[in-house]
């Protein structure tokens, strides 16, 4: 399942919930990501306990938490310039 798909399922939820209750009732779905998978129960379980007061928030914390498998490709943008301190891929002029 996509991203996008199953972090709508928090809209049916009832909130104010914990990242333990949502990790119970979503936890086992299968996240889709550019380069490979992961379930949603890990990507809550990277988050201390956590109460969300509503659907956004939780869906902003797993979209905050997704591993680097949700990455398309790293270092890659066209606009902006690596930040002071990162490592990357040096510039190349096309």
């Amino acid at each position: 399942m996509r991203l996008t798909k199953a972090v709508e399922q928090f809209e049916t939820h009832t909130y104010p919930a914990t990242t333990e209750e949502l990790i119970e009732a979503y936890g086992e779905t299968e996240l889709t990501l550019p380069n490979g998978t992961e379930t949603l129960g890990e990507v809550l379980g990277r988050f201390e306990s956590e109460t969300f007061e509503t659907a956004g928030d939780a869906r902003t914390a797993a979209y905050c938490a997704v591993s680097s498998k949700g990455i398309g490709r790293k270092y890659y943008s066209d606009r902006d310039p690596i930040a002071p301190g990162e490592d990357g891929p040096d510039p190349l002029s096309l």
